[in-house]
C-alpha cells in the first residue's frame, strides 16, 4: 500500500518523479525508488532506499536523466522496509520494472512455482512475482504481457509497467487500487492519487477495476484486461497544487485543523433551502417516495470515518426517526449480513478508495442493495460504484491523521438527516432549528480554534500520560471514539474509549491518580449523569480533563466549548481535543504528518 507516479514525455523525468513522490509521501514513506528511461536509452536506470523519499533522493545520481519513469513510495505489507524491498522491482535481465499498490492473494504459491523453474527473487514482497511473470512472457507486445502476467493474479493491485523493449511507453492496470492519468500537452502522467498530478494537469481519467491504460507522450488508450476497448472521458480536478502547500503552517494537521471554518462553510454552500427549511443534496439519486420507504439505516466506514458514521447515525435517528447505526466496514462482509432490500447503506470513506469499504460496497450491490456514498474525492471508486451519494468539500487533507474531513463528513451526515428528516415527520420548526445550528457552526469553530494557546498549555501537562481513558454518553461516546484514536495515532499514548454508563462495570478498576480521564459532557439532558460519572472517577482519585459547555467543578480541568443544537453539538466538541492530540504529538516530538506504522489510504485488506 503506497504511492505510484509515473511520467512520459520530454522533459527530465527524475526532478518530476521525485518530486509526485514528495507529494505521495503521506500514502506510504518506509522506503522508495524510481526507474527510469529514454527512447534513446539502452535499457533502465533504478535507485532505491529504505527510509524517507529525502534518501532517495541523495542516493540519486546527478548524470540520471531520461524522459520516461516510473517511482514509488512505499508502506510495507510484504516483507520488511529495506533496500531490497523498495518499489521499482526489476527483473532479473534488467527489462521489465514494476511498482505496484495492494496484496497479490495467491503470491506464495506464485513465487514457489517460479522458484521451481529457476527464478531467483531478490526481495520479500509479492510484487516481484509480477515482474518475473511478465518477464516470462513471449507475448508481442507489452501490454499483451502485462495481461497474460495478470490473468495468473488474485488479489488488488494498481500497477505501472516499464519495458526496456518498449520504452514508448507505460502500461498500468487496476483492480481494487487507485490508478489515475494525468493528460498533459504532449507529455502524460500516471499516479495513484491526483496530488501528484496537480502541479502538472488538472485534465484526469480514473481507471476503473479491470481496467488497463497504455499511455505515450502524445496519446492514451484503454481497455479491459481481456482486451476490449474502453471509452475513457477526461474530468477536471477541482483541486490545485496550492492546496496540497503547508500555507505557512509547521505541519499539515495543524494546517488542516485550521481550515475547519472554511472547510465546514464548503459543505453548507449552496444545500440550504430556507424556504421549505431542509436541504438539497441532489446527488442522492434518491426521491421523496424511495425516501420513505427506508426501514433502517446502515453506515458503513473504517477508522475515523467509522466514528463519523457512529454520529451520523445517531442524528439520523433523531431528526429522521429512522433506525441507524454503524459498523466497521472491515468486519460487515465476514460476518455474513442479511441484507434488506428497506435498508438504506451508506458508504464512509475519505478517499473514496479505502478497500475495506470498497469490497463491502461491491458485496452490496452484489445483493441488491441501495448504497450511498459520503466520500471527499470526486471520481473516487466509492463514488463510482454507489448509487449516489454527498461529496464532504473538505479539500485536500494530506496529514495521515484526519480532521477537517472527519469534521466535513459528520456535518455532511447532520445534512442528510435534515433531508430524510423534513422528508418524513421533522417540522418545519425542528428543520429552520437545525438550519440556524448548522449556519452557526462555522464562527463556533473558529471560536474554539482562538483557544488553542489554552489547549496546548493544558496537552503539555497530560504529556507524562502512559494511558488515558475517554468517555461520553449517547452523543458524547463517539466522539470519545474519535478523540481517543486521535491521541494514540499521532501521540502514541494508548487510549481507549469507554461509555461513560459502562465505568462500574469494569473501567473503573483502572482508575488512579496516573490515568487520566478525558470526559465529554455535553449540556443536554444527561448533564446530570455525565457529571455523576465524573464524581465516580473523581471519588477514586482521578485526573479529568472535560469538554464542555461550562466549567465542571470535579474535573481537574474544562475545554470551554460553545453551545449548538444538542444533535450538532458533538460536531463542536470534537475539535479542541483535536488541538489536544495535535500539542501533545508535537511536545513528545512526534512525526505529526506521517505517524509510525500508518498510511492515509488504506488500499489493502
Amino acid at each position: 500500500m503506497c504511492g505510484i507516479v509515473g511520467y512520459i514525455g520530454k522533459r527530465d523525468v527524475a526532478p518530476l518523479l521525485l518530486e509526485g513522490l514528495q507529494r505521495l509521501e503521506y500514502r506510504g514513506y518506509d522506503s522508495a525508488g524510481v526507474v527510469i528511461t529514454s527512447p534513446k536509452a539502452a535499457g533502465l536506470k533504478m535507485v532505491k532506499a529504505k527510509g524517507r523519499v529525502r534518501e532517495l533522493e541523495a542516493r540519486v545520481p546527478k548524470r540520471f536523466t531520461g524522459t520516461t519513469g516510473i517511482a514509488h513510495t512505499r508502506w510495507a505489507t510484504h516483507g520488511a522496509p529495506s533496500d531490497e524491498n523498495a518499489h521499482p522491482h526489476m527483473s532479473g535481465d534488467e527489462k521489465v520494472a514494476v511498482v505496484h499498490n495492494g496484496i497479490i492473494d495467491n503470491a506464495t504459491e506464485l513465487r514457489a512455482k517460479l522458484e521451481a523453474d529457476g527464478t531467483v527473487f531478490l526481495s520479500e514482497t509479492d510484487t516481484e512475482v509480477l515482474v518475473h511473470l511478465i518477464a516470462r512472457s513471449e507475448a508481442d507486445t507489452l501490454e499483451e504481457r502485462v495481461r497474460q502476467a495478470l490473468k495468473h493474479v488474485e488479489g488488488t493491485y494498481g500497477i505501472a509497467v516499464l519495458h526496456a523493449d518498449f520504452n514508448d511507453r507505460i502500461v498500468v492496470a487496476r483492480n481494487g487500487s487507485p490508478v489515475v492519468l494525468g493528460i498533459g500537452e504532449k507529455e502524460m502522467f500516471v499516479a495513484s492519487d491526483v496530488a501528484a498530478l496537480v502541479a502538472h494537469t488538472r485534465q484526469v481519467v480514473t481507471l476503473d477495476d479491470g481496467e488497463m491504460a497504455t499511455i505515450k507522450a502524445d496519446d492514451f488508450r484503454t481497455y479491459t484486461t481481456e482486451g476490449s476497448t474502453t471509452t475513457a472521458t477526461p474530468t477536471t480536478v477541482e483541486w490545485e497544487a496550492e492546496s496540497y502547500d503547508m500555507g505557512g503552517h509547521d505541519t499539515y494537521m495543524h494546517k488542516e485543523i485550521s481550515e475547519q471554518p472554511e472547510a465546514v462553510d464548503r459543505v453548507l454552500r449552496g444545500r440550504i433551502d430556507d424556504r421549505f427549511s431542509t436541504v438539497h443534496l441532489g446527488g442522492l439519486n434518491l426521491d421523496a417516495r424511495e425516501a420513505r420507504g427506508i426501514r433502517r439505516v446502515k453506515i458503513l466506514g473504517c477508522g475515523t470515518s467509522y466514528h463519523a458514521g457512529q454520529i451520523g447515525a445517531q442524528m439520523i435517528e433523531e431528526l429522521a426517526r429512522i433506525p441507524a447505526d454503524a459498523e466497521p466496514a472491515s468486519e460487515f462482509r465476514y460476518r455474513d449480513p442479511v441484507v434488506d432490500p428497506d435498508t438504506l447503506y451508506v458508504a464512509v470513506s475519505q478517499s473514496g478508495e479505502t478497500y475495506d469499504v470498497l469490497a463491502a460496497v461491491q458485496e452490496l450491490k452484489r445483493k441488491g442493495a441501495r448504497v450511498l456514498g459520503v466520500v471527499n474525492v470526486v471520481g473516487s471508486a466509492i463514488a463510482r460504484e454507489t448509487d449516489g451519494g454527498v461529496y464532504v468539500h473538505a479539500g485536500p487533507e494530506v496529514c495521515v491523521v484526519s480532521t477537517k474531513c472527519f469534521t466535513n463528513t459528520v456535518v455532511a451526515f447532520g445534512l442528510l438527516a435534515l433531508h430524510l428528516g423534513r422528508i418524513r415527520d421533522l417540522s418545519v420548526a425542528d428543520g429552520k432549528r437545525i438550519i440556524e445550528g448548522l449556519r452557526k457552526l462555522p464562527a463556533q469553530i473558529t471560536e474554539i480554534l482562538k483557544t488553542e494557546d489554552e489547549i496546548k498549555a493544558l496537552a503539555e501537562q497530560y504529556t507524562d500520560a502512559k494511558s488515558m481513558l475517554f468517555i461520553g454518553r449517547v452523543r458524547g461516546y463517539p466522539v470519545a471514539r474519535e478523540a481517543s484514536l486521535k491521541l494514540k495515532e499521532v501521540s502514541y499514548i494508548h487510549a481507549e474509549a469507554y461509555p461513560a454508563s459502562e465505568l462500574k462495570h469494569g473501567p473503573l478498576a483502572l482508575i488512579e491518580p496516573a490515568m487520566p480521564t478525558v470526559a465529554i459532557v455535553p449540556d443536554d439532558d444527561l448533564l446530570e449523569k455525565n457529571r455523576a460519572a465524573l464524581e465516580e472517577i473523581k471519588a477514586r482519585s482521578g485526573k479529568i480533563l472535560a469538554v464542555a459547555h461550562q466549567i465542571q467543578e470535579k474535573a481537574d480541568h474544562t475545554i470551554v466549548v460553545p453551545k449548538n443544537e444538542d444533535e450538532l453539538d458533538p460536531i463542536l466538541m470534537g475539535i479542541p481535543l483535536q488541538l489536544f492530540a495535535y500539542h501533545t504529538a508535537l511536545a513528545l516530538g512526534r512525526d505529526i504528518d506521517k505517524p509510525r506504522n500508518l498510511a492515509k489510504s488504506v488500499t489493502v485488506e
